[in-house]
């Protein structure tokens, strides 16, 4: 298999793909965590990220198995298009409110005559030993493009959104959803979750997965897979350190408190 087709593989199979999010400039942390995981989600859009890390990060994932997944600051082709040609095996577009938004980011993604993506695929070329037709065509059919749903506009849309040719996959920003909703810092308000059930359902009937971006607390991890998203972003790099510390730290306190006891 090819190693960067993982992610689509579980997604095509119905399977559950688990990754996280990076944030850390270091490829060093792709590097630990992508052994482990279906995807790593390469993040520019919150994250200190320029090209040179971007492209880092995802030399980093391979021979893991893991699929680099990266998330441009915005829906255009000139920020798009770079960071393809660094290797990333699929793109995650933020803030998709309509139709024609889903068209640019697909276009974005394509080589012509599906999409306006322009020729030079520095790494998947492998410096230019790969080329022509064929090539172009099977960089097309295994392309992953992400669509983020994350405005009320998008939940009005969405069954627009969803009948664009070329999409693959829809994740679910939860928070900026909430605050167009009315409902900045509630993630889970109820009129969040029906939006969010709304898009669920749209896509549902186009066969086209869903994810979301959550912790990894088991619980809310099996909540979210029994509602039908099919693959979860398990918190970040800096949360899975952070989760980590606070664990460590509460057990060392414990034994500490043990010993004073005494």
């Amino acid at each position: 298999m090819d190693k960067s087709a993982r992610f689509a593989e579980k997604l095509a199979n119905q399977d559950i793909a688990f990754g996280t999010v990076i944030s850390f400039a270091d490829p060093t942390v792709t590097e630990l965590l992508a052994e482990d995981l279906d995807f790593v989600w390469i993040d520019m859009e919150h994250s200190p990220q320029t090209l040179q890390t971007v492209q880092a990060h995802v030399m980093a994932t391979r021979g893991s198995g893991s699929t680099p997944l990266v998330r441009v600051p915005w829906n255009n082709h000139v920020l798009i298009k770079p960071v393809l040609d660094c290797g990333a095996a699929g793109i995650v577009v933020p803030m998709v409110r309509t139709a024609d938004d889903a068209r640019e980011a697909v276009a974005a993604c394509l080589y012509p005559p599906q999409g306006i993506r322009g020729f030079g695929p520095r790494r998947p070329s492998k410096y230019g030993r790969l080329g022509g037709a064929e090539f172009c065509r099977k960089l097309n059919r295994d392309m992953i493009c992400i669509l983020q749903i994350e405005h009320a506009d998008a939940i009005k849309n969405i069954d627009e959104i969803v009948a664009v040719p070329g999409v693959t996959s829809l994740v679910i920003g939860p928070n900026d959803l909430g605050g167009s909703l009315g409902h900045m810092g509630e993630p889970r308000h109820p009129q969040v979750l029906r939006a969010i059930e709304t898009v669920l359902a749209s896509a549902g009937r186009r066969g086209l997965p869903v994810g979301i971006g959550i912790g990894a607390d088991p619980q809310v991890v099996r909540e979210w897979i029994d509602k039908g998203m099919r693959w979860i972003a398990l918190g970040s790099d800096s949360s899975l350190l952070l989760d980590a510390l606070g664990r460590a730290l509460q057990a060392a306190q414990g034994a500490a408190s043990k010993v004073e006891a005494k």
